[in-house]
């Protein structure tokens, strides 16, 4: 059976040896991200009349369902 002392010894090396690495990269990492959650996705930008279009529509759609409900 193999040492399980110098294998305990050789293991905390290694974990020494990554976490020296992983700091290494955490700053990396962060200035390339895209977003600061890091998921790659971009959050989209909708214009002012865009925002207007879709508020103008939503308040037909609604004004639909009222005009049901009152009928």
């Amino acid at each position: 059976m193999t040492d399980l002392g110098a294998l305990l010894e050789q293991l905390k090396k290694e974990r020494t040896q990554l976490d020296r690495a992983i700091a290494a990269l955490g700053p990396v990492v962060a200035i390339n991200s895209e977003t600061p959650s890091g998921n790659g996705r971009r959050k989209r930008k909708l214009s002012v009349a865009a925002r207007k279009k879709i508020a103008a529509a939503q308040r037909a759609r609604w004004a639909k369902v009222r005009a049901k409900k009152a009928a």
